[in-house]
């Protein structure tokens, strides 16, 4: 397992990538036991594996397809072993879903429940069309006050801009000066160091004490 992860991380797979590649990798060794390694079963196992999820499991088309995604991983870019075949389970069914969308008297009425920085960042979900991780890891140089934009850093560690709703400016405004405060308090504590991503910490020394570098 410690080499799952030495591997999904030399490919830059996002934490939440690792941490559910790693959960179905063990519960295909658990399926058979936990006593075969991987490199003993085959293509014909993985079948069965999944099968399994489909039949007996009643998982949806997209939870066993992220289940074969990770078991194809460890074969070709861990255990470096080519399968020997298509790999042909019995498919769960594909149920269409309608997503759930709130009316615009809905959404005023949820607005009217919540306050502070859960409302600002709720308001960033709604105006901005945010992922909720990304609303959460913002930080205050992504948002681009001129020009109205806000960048975010989304799935696959891809970058995105997308538009900053009028309504919000000036809240967010006050709401990232008062960050800011609470950051040189910090300073003057003696704390105020954030999570640098990648290489970046050892490229720039002291950007993890920087404001621009803060979540929001």
């Amino acid at each position: 397992m410690d080499q799952i992860r030495e591997v999904l991380r030399y490919h830059h797979y996002a934490y939440r990538t690792e941490q559910t590649y790693c959960q179905w990798i063990l519960r295909y060794i658990r399926f058979f036991d936990g006593k075969t390694h991987p490199r003993d079963l085959s293509s014909h196992h993985i079948e069965r594996f999944l099968s399994d999820l489909a039949v007996k499991r009643k998982v949806s088309a997209s939870t066993q397809r992220q289940a074969l995604n990770a078991l194809v991983f460890l074969y070709r870019e861990v255990l470096d072993i080519p399968l020997d075949r298509k790999i042909q389970p019995i498919r769960s069914k594909k149920n269409p879903k309608l997503p759930t969308v709130l009316g615009k008297e809905e959404i005023k009425k949820f607005f009217q429940y919540i306050e502070r920085t859960h409302a600002l960042m709720a308001k960033l979900l709604y105006g901005s069309g945010l992922r909720l991780m990304e609303c959460v890891r913002l930080r205050i140089k992504d948002v681009d006050f001129d020009r109205k934009r806000i960048h975010v850093l989304g799935k696959g560690e891809k970058w995105r801009s997308t538009i900053l709703a009028e309504p919000i400016i000036l809240e967010l405004k006050r709401h990232i000066k008062q960050v800011k405060v609470l950051h040189h308090l910090d300073l003057e504590e003696g704390f105020g160091e954030v999570y640098m991503p990648g290489a970046l910490a050892g490229k720039y020394n002291n950007a993890a004490m920087e404001t621009r570098w803060q979540y929001v």
